[in-house]
């Protein structure tokens, strides 16, 4: 079968690189992808919030499956789209649609969601400009730290943590007076606080049943031993150590599933990915998971480390959900543990260079490169993004696994090149 993987970063490259694999593959296009994925598929010259394009594209191609990367086309629809016209509606499109993506798309509607289905959440009200006044006073009563998260897409810029009332105070006045996120925050939820250790869960179902897939840690902030600004994502490792059987029926009883039927008591169709953002605080009985948020997609760079562990075909997993016989379908984990480094451009997260020549991917010994922000000019890999390269080990143990991914990442080159050296690092040792 044709199929049509829409995004351009490493979730993407993952993606193509297990799908390639199926035997039930016959083309693979990646739209618009980038110069990693051209080595699985065809890339494509699409955006993928061009649904016009790209239903003009999956008809001339005969495409029977879309995968859909990102989390904008979404929010914005583009599964309706299929379902909305005639000549799509027949062929599956793995992402919910825009109903159950608000569970991304707007962060009062997730949290709304979790407290109507009694998902072990941080306590939270939302504020918009029509009662800012209650929401500067409500900050008043509140502990400190606390957090302000913008209601709808940010680009993932759109969630602070303030230490001091004054400073969430003119935070707030500034998201929801001052369009500091534009309108993105023209609604914001403020939020407790919760200390622990964060993981993410991913849950692939098909409104019916679900699968669990492996569990991940990401690292969000640019420098060693998480200090610094936030990042789209340095690296991630998995399995979590901590996450052990006994945690993980806690989130399968406490999260998943009220989530799964949280969606069916709604009457919100939903056919794809489920990233749960968990924190898991270490109480006196043991550790406990309180969902921080939702995404509607696989996390980035999470799925560089959970897909290399899935022995089974990803292919017919999606069909899977596309036949809404999931349950039937076997899911296969390697018991291995992979690490996942990610090279990003100098200057990131802020401003970076795009152009740089990109040298000593062929030098890789014991990892796999999965692009990100790469193209080819003329037969040559250049960056094109902040982040850039995912360097990802599979091996026995973490520390295997950490060693091989750093010293490959290291064997990468272009100008102003940075990674972080300490990637799962701080979880040797933890269960």
């Amino acid at each position: 079968m044709n199929i049509l993987i829409l995004g351009s970063g490493g979730r993407e490259s993952a993606f193509a690189s297990k799908m390639a694999q199926s035997s039930l593959l016959s083309q693979l296009y990646i739209a618009p992808g980038n110069a990693g994925t051209s080595a699985y598929g065809k890339n494509v010259n699409l955006k993928p919030t061009d649904f016009e394009g790209i239903a003009e594209f999956v008809l001339k191609n005969n495409v029977q499956l879309v995968v859909v990367g990102p989390e904008e086309p979404l929010v914005k629809g583009i599964h309706d789209f299929f379902l909305d016209r005639e000549d799509l509606k027949h062929i599956p499109v793995i992402g919910p649609q825009m109903h159950g993506a608000q569970l991304e798309g707007s962060k009062d509607f997730s949290k709304q969601f979790m407290i109507r289905h009694g998902i072990p959440t941080a306590a939270f009200r939302s504020f918009n400009k029509a009662n800012l006044e209650e929401g500067l006073t409500y900050l008043e009563t509140q502990k400190l730290p606390i957090v302000l998260k913008a209601d709808g897409l940010a680009a993932g810029k759109g969630v602070l943590i303030c230490e001091s009332l004054e400073d969430a105070k003119t935070e707030l006045k500034a998201m929801i007076s001052d369009a500091k996120f534009g309108e993105a925050s023209s609604t914001v939820v403020i939020e407790e606080f919760l200390t622990g250790i964060e993981l993410s869960v991913f849950v692939l179902t098909d409104g019916k049943s679900y699968k669990i897939l492996p569990e991940a840690k990401d690292y969000k902030r640019i420098g060693e031993g998480d200090t610094g600004l936030n990042t789209g994502g340095m690296g991630s490792v998995s399995p979590v150590s901590f996450a052990d059987a006994e945690f993980m029926k806690k989130v399968e009883d406490r999260v998943i599933i009220p989530t799964i039927e949280g969606l069916k008591k709604d009457n919100i169709p939903y056919k794809g990915f489920i990233f749960i953002g968990l924190m898991a605080s270490n109480n006196p009985q043991g550790r406990e998971p309180y969902v921080i948020e939702y995404n509607v997609r696989m996390g980035d760079p999470e799925t560089e480390s959970v897909i290399p562990r899935i022995e089974s075909d990803l292919v017919d997993l999606f069909l899977g959900v596309a036949n809404e016989n999931l349950s039937e379908k076997e899911l296969l984990i390697s018991p291995k543990t992979a690490a996942t480094v990610m090279i990003v451009a100098g200057g990131y997260p802020g401003e970076y260079s795009k152009g740089k020549t990109i040298t000593g991917i062929e030098n890789l010994r014991h990892s796999i490169a999965f692009h990100a922000g790469t193209e080819l000019d003329n037969g040559v890999i250049k960056s094109n993004g902040g982040r850039v390269i995912a360097i990802t080990s599979l091996q026995d143990n973490l520390f295997d696994a950490v060693q091989n991914a750093t010293a490959d990442a290291g064997r990468i080159y272009f100008d102003g090149r940075y990674f972080r050296p300490d990637i799962g690092v701080d979880l040797m040792g933890i269960s």
